[in-house]
């Protein structure tokens, strides 16, 4: 499963407020820092502002700030919010589900059981959690990305 590059900038712009409490952050720094367009952005903080999550100042001076505490705003609520399609396989869809093997088919379980692992996890973990510099031994985990890519046969 990937996220969406949706979901990856708006985790980007509520981690770049939050390492920024004492002052507004504006859409033109962040699309500098994350080499994202304006525009994309300025639907993402829109998006964050509906759901109060940011407060938002036009005008000079103006700027972005979090409207809740960082340690209030849970990782997996901010997934479930931008991510517009958990389906995994087909079958999730009963209205366009033509798999044959459906009705003797475990697997749809399993990836459901999955998928809610996944959301579980990110239900553990708060916008405080991936913004403080922490030590990987002091509770941090590393990943090996190379050793999750699947190798060829």
């Amino acid at each position: 499963m990937r996220l969406t590059d949706y979901t990856d900038y708006t985790l980007r712009v509520l981690m770049f407020c939050a390492m920024h409490p004492e002052r507004s952050v504006t859409i033109a720094e962040l699309a500098d820092t994350h080499a994202v367009s304006k525009n994309h952005l300025m639907k993402i903080v829109n998006d964050l502002a509906r759901q109060g999550l940011l407060q938002t100042t036009r005008g000079r001076g103006g700027g972005l700030r979090l409207l809740k505490a960082a340690a209030d705003i849970r990782i997996g609520d901010v997934v479930r919010q931008t991510e517009t399609d958990f389906r995994l396989v087909e079958c999730f869809d009963k209205a366009h589900d033509t798999c044959t093997l459906t009705p003797n088919c475990q697997l749809k379980q399993v990836f459901g059981n999955a998928l809610q692992s996944y959301l579980a996890e990110l239900d553990k973990v708060t916008l405080a959690d991936v913004t403080r510099a922490r030590p990987a031994a002091a509770g941090g985990v590393r990943i090996n990305i190379k050793a999750l890519q699947r190798k060829p046969a």
